[in-house]
Formats: C-alpha cells, sequence, structure tokens
C-alpha cells in the first residue's frame, strides 16, 4: 500500500498577522437623526379632589319628618333634600304678623290724635306739651312698627330654614341621620354630604425648578393643559391649570398646583391618585436623537456621531429640551446623521466603529469581485 502523506493542518495566524488586521472595531448600536416637533411636558402625582363639598346640615331645631332623596343621588342646586316640622316655625312667624297688626291699629290711633292736638293747640284748647307728647307717640308706634316688619322677616326666615335644599348641584353621599330624628343647627356632622364630581380638581406637585416657567407662561394668559393618566399611561381628562401654591414646600423642594378636569366620563373619584402630565409646549421643527445618544464631559454635551467611513466622531452638541426617552438638539447634529446610543466609553474621537447588525464587508480583488469561497 503506497504511503500517503496527511495534509499539513493550517498554521494559526501569529501576531504578525493580527497585527497587520488591526484593533477590532467596537460594535455599537446607532439611531438616525430625525426632524420632528418635541412636547414638552412635567409629570407628577396628583390627589384627586372634589371642585365644591358641602355638609348639608340643619340651621333650625326640630324633628326631621322626612328626607325627599337616595344616597348616591345627583342633585341640583335648589332640589328640596329634607323638611323638619315647621309648625312651631309657622306660629313664630303668625305671632310676628298679629303683632304688627296690633302696633299699626295704635299708630293710626295717634295719628289722629296728633291731628287733633295739633288743630287745638293753635286754638289754645290745648298745651303745646300735649301735642309734644302726641307727637312723640307717634314715632314711637313708627319704630315699633319697623322693629315688627324686622321680627316677620326673620321668622319667614326660619320657617323656610325648614326646608332643607340642596345649596350646590353634586352627587350626595350617605346620609348621617335618619327621619324621624331630632336634629339641631350645631350639628357638625349634618345630614348628608354633597361632593362636586362636574368639574373636579387635582392637586399636584412639581419640582420648584420649574415654577418660574409656569409663572411666566400663566402671566402671559397662556392656557396651560394637563392630562390625568392611568397607571398604563393612557389618558383620564383633560384639564388646566387654575392655580398656582403661594409658598414652596421646604421640605421637599415642590410647589403645588391645582388643575380643573371637566370630568364627563365621572372616572375621576375624590381620594384617588393619579398620574399627572403637564404641557408646558412644544419644540417645532427640531433635531431629535434618542435622550441616550447625548453625553456629557468636562467640555459639555457631546453626541459620537458614525460617519460615512465608519469612523466615530465625537461632536459638541446643544440639547435644548428633553422629553421621556427623546431629545431635541439645536445644535451640532442635523437629520440623518446616525448617532451612536451605547457604549460611547469604547469609543475615541476619529476611531473606526461598527454597527451592530451590519455585516462587515470582506476583502474585494481588484475590478470590485469578491474572491470566491
Amino acid at each position: 500500500m503506497p504511503f500517503v502523506r496527511a495534509p499539513a493542518a493550517e498554521a494559526a495566524p501569529g501576531p504578525a498577522a493580527a497585527a497587520r488586521r488591526g484593533p477590532q472595531a467596537p460594535v455599537v448600536r446607532v439611531a438616525t437623526a430625525r426632524v420632528g416637533d418635541l412636547a414638552i411636558s412635567l409629570d407628577g402625582l396628583g390627589t384627586v379632589q372634589a371642585y365644591n363639598s358641602v355638609v348639608v346640615a340643619s340651621r333650625v331645631d326640630g324633628q326631621l319628618m322626612r328626607l325627599n332623596f337616595r344616597e348616591g343621588q345627583d342633585v341640583k342646586e335648589g332640589d328640596l333634600l329634607a323638611q323638619i316640622d315647621p309648625r312651631s316655625y309657622q306660629a313664630q312667624l303668625d305671632q310676628a304678623i298679629a303683632k304688627r297688626a296690633q302696633d299699626q291699629a295704635q299708630l293710626d290711633n295717634a295719628k289722629r290724635d296728633l291731628e287733633r292736638f295739633s288743630s287745638l293747640v293753635q286754638q289754645n284748647f290745648a298745651s303745646r306739651q300735649q301735642y309734644d307728647t302726641a307727637r312723640a307717640q307717634v314715632a314711637q308706634y313708627e319704630a315699633l312698627l319697623k322693629s315688627d316688619d324686622a321680627a316677620i322677616a326673620s321668622a319667614r326666615v326660619l320657617l323656610s330654614y325648614t326646608n332643607i335644599v340642596a345649596p350646590i348641584s353634586g352627587r350626595l353621599g350617605l346620609r348621617v341621620v335618619d327621619a324621624g330624628n331630632i336634629v339641631r343647627a350645631n350639628d357638625a356632622a349634618g345630614i348628608v354630604v354633597i361632593t362636586q364630581l362636574q368639574p373636579i380638581s387635582v392637586v399636584f406637585t412639581l419640582p420648584q425648578q420649574r415654577l418660574p416657567e409656569i409663572n411666566t407662561k400663566l402671566r402671559n394668559g397662556e392656557r396651560l393643559e394637563v392630562r390625568a393618566l392611568r397607571a398604563d399611561g393612557t389618558a383620564l381628562d383633560t384639564g388646566r391649570v387654575e392655580f398656582v401654591d403661594n409658598q414652596i414646600d421646604p421640605a421637599t423642594g415642590t410647589i403645588k398646583l391645582k388643575a380643573v378636569f371637566p370630568n364627563e366620563a365621572q372616572e375621576l373619584w375624590p381620594g384617588g391618585f393619579v398620574n399627572v402630565r403637564l404641557r408646558l409646549g412644544t419644540v417645532s421643527n427640531a433635531v431629535l436623537v434618542p435622550s441616550s445618544a447625548v453625553q456629557y464631559g468636562p467640555d459639555g454635551p457631546f453626541a459620537f456621531v458614525v460617519g460615512p467611513a465608519m469612523t466615530a466622531e465625537m461632536r459638541p452638541i446643544r440639547p435644548l429640551q428633553s422629553e421621556g426617552d427623546t431629545t431635541a438638539i439645536g445644535a451640532g447634529l442635523a437629520a440623518g446623521e446616525r448617532v451612536v446610543l451605547g457604549g460611547q466609553d469604547r469609543l475615541r474621537n476619529g476611531g473606526p466603529v461598527a454597527i451592530a447588525g451590519e455585516s462587515e464587508p470582506g476583502p474585494r480583488r481588484p475590478g470590485g469581485a469578491r474572491p470566491p469561497s
């Protein structure tokens, strides 16, 4: 059997060959800068509060005769909610009216006496003192009638308080007392609570550093839009800023704001917590890049740009505003340029770079043909 020599194993590349290949280019992820609009907003946590909340209580003492509402019912301003026994207050009104009629009769008689004494004193058949006394009597009864009018008005007011009406429109809560109980004007718990749900308020906090910008926009008459968000980021309702607190909380360095929402779908409920997003404006026609492309060094912000020659260029930039994962760039970048999103610490200015997901082209023969595999 003839002797066959095994093929020699391919020698591993030595250090010289590796040096000729050069250092391996770092592989990075990139994104393309684009032109667009960036909405500027601030996020915070808010507490839903009723726009108005009123404890409906009796303004007079008496027995609660009936309740004209159901718990959880929506009522309008002026609706009759309850009635207190009116008989004693009706009697006080009747008594005041009768007292005025009595005093009116005495006034009429005093006026007739004054007329008689006025004629007699001119004929010297009555003294001047008698005339002055008759005139004072008329003035006394006239003042007494004014007092009677005030007493009648007061009695009518007390009688009207026996009909308890809704002071605002809203939704009723749990009733505190039942019909048949004695209620008093100084009962702090009242009868029921009305909560106004439409519109409704949300109180939230923001960092104090944003206060000058917010105040400037409000002074200029701008309507600051606020959105109440669910946990998944979808909108519950859209409202506007109505109020900025008059002091900053020194413990947290935050400022309170109050926003008002129409709450037509009644998805906002008093006492609940919601995420709040305040929109401050829009940066229009700006160069937009992912926020992870923006880096900060001793000389200020910069970004690595991948050029056509697959080299990394360290480019100084001027960020305008960031919103979420997007940053608007005012200078330093142009639309269509590719910026590095991660691994910037492995890059050097002017050094080679490889883009993840792109295969590196192999060597080509003269004329453009690849060597056969």
